[in-house]
C-alpha cells in the first residue's frame, strides 16, 4: 500500500528547516525536542532516506532533504491557502515587496500557488533596496513589504525572529587568521551582524568579497571564497560544514510585515498576508 506524506510532520520538517535547529523548531510549535525528533525520524522513515545533518551546531539539508523542501513548502502552502480561500473567489491586484533572502525561497512558489487558484486576482512580487521598495510603497504599486524590521516603511503589522547560520565555502581554512568572510554590501543588518560577532570574538577577519545580492553571495561562496551568514533555508547542503560549530553564534535576524493603510479590507490583500505569515 503507498505511504501517504502526513502535513503535520512536513510542518515539523519544514520548521527545523528555517529554524536551522530542532530546539528552535520545537519552540516555535509548542512542541518538546524529543517529540519533535520522533516526528521528524517518522517522516525519515516514510521516505527511507535522511532528510537532515544533525550537529551541535544545528541541522543542515542533506541532497534528499533538499528535494523533498520545495515539496513540503508547497503541499503546506497550498493547504493553508485551501482553507483560506474556501469558497471565496479573489478578484483585485495585490503588490508584494519582499527582502531578496526570501524571494529566493519557496515564498514565490506559494504566491504563484495562491494566484493559481484565484484567477481573477493578479499578485506582483518586488525585490529591490529599501529605498525604492519604500517608493513603490508610497506610489501605490505595492501593498505589502516584508523585510528587515528597521527596513520596512512605517510600523510593522507583525514582526517574527529567524535565525543565521555560517556557510562555509568549499576547501576553506575555518582556522585561517585573518578569516576569509563573504559579506552582503552596505546597508545590510546580517553584514553589520556578522562584523561585530566576529570582533566580539576577537577573531580576525578580511573581507575576501561582498555583493549586493543573494546571488552574488552564494556564488562567492560555491567558489570557496570564505564563510558568510545566511538564512537557514538558503544554505545549500554543501556549505554546511562542520567546521562553521567552532565559530561564533550568530544573532537571530528580526523581519517586519508594513500593510499600507489603504488596503485595509481587501481579502486579496488579507490572504496573501496570511499566506506570507503562515509561510514565515
Amino acid at each position: 500500500m503507498p505511504k501517504d506524506l502526513e502535513i503535520g510532520l512536513l510542518r515539523s520538517f519544514v520548521a527545523a528547516v528555517r529554524s536551522g535547529s530542532i530546539s528552535r523548531a520545537a519552540t516555535a510549535l509548542g512542541h518538546s525536542q524529543p517529540a519533535l525528533s520522533q516526528q521528524l525520524r517518522k517522516l525519515e522513515g516514510t521516505v527511507g532516506r535522511p532528510l537532515l545533518h544533525r550537529s551541535p551546531a544545528g541541522v543542515s539539508l542533506t541532497r534528499s532533504g533538499e528535494e523533498l523542501l520545495p515539496y513540503a513548502e508547497r503541499i503546506l502552502s497550498l493547504s493553508a491557502q485551501a482553507l483560506t480561500g474556501a469558497g471565496q473567489a479573489l478578484t483585485g491586484r495585490c503588490g508584494i515587496g519582499l527582502l531578496e533572502d526570501l524571494a529566493a525561497s519557496r515564498l514565490h512558489q506559494a504566491l504563484a500557488d495562491l494566484a493559481g487558484l484565484h484567477p481573477g486576482a493578479t499578485v506582483e512580487v518586488i525585490t529591490c533596496p529599501a529605498e525604492p521598495m519604500r517608493e513603490a510603497y508610497d506610489a501605490g504599486r505595492i501593498d505589502l513589504v516584508l523585510d528587515e524590521a528597521a527596513l520596512v516603511p512605517g510600523p510593522p503589522r507583525w514582526t517574527v525572529r529567524r535565525p543565521l547560520v555560517w556557510a562555509l565555502g568549499p576547501d576553506v581554512d575555518i582556522k585561517a587568521d585573518p578569516l576569509p568572510v563573504v559579506l552582503f554590501s552596505n546597508p545590510c543588518f546580517w553584514r553589520t551582524a556578522v562584523l561585530q560577532t566576529l570582533d566580539r570574538a576577537d577573531r580576525r577577519y578580511r573581507v575576501a568579497f561582498e555583493s549586493n545580492s543573494l546571488a552574488g553571495v552564494l556564488a562567492a561562496l560555491r567558489a570557496g571564497l570564505g564563510v558568510a551568514a545566511l538564512m537557514p533555508v538558503n544554505l545549500e547542503p554543501e556549505m554546511a560544514g562542520a567546521g562553521t560549530a567552532t565559530l561564533p553564534a550568530l544573532p537571530d535576524v528580526e523581519l517586519g510585515l508594513a500593510r499600507h493603510p489603504r488596503s485595509d479590507g481587501d481579502p486579496l490583500v488579507d490572504a496573501v498576508e496570511t499566506a506570507l505569515r503562515r509561510m514565515i
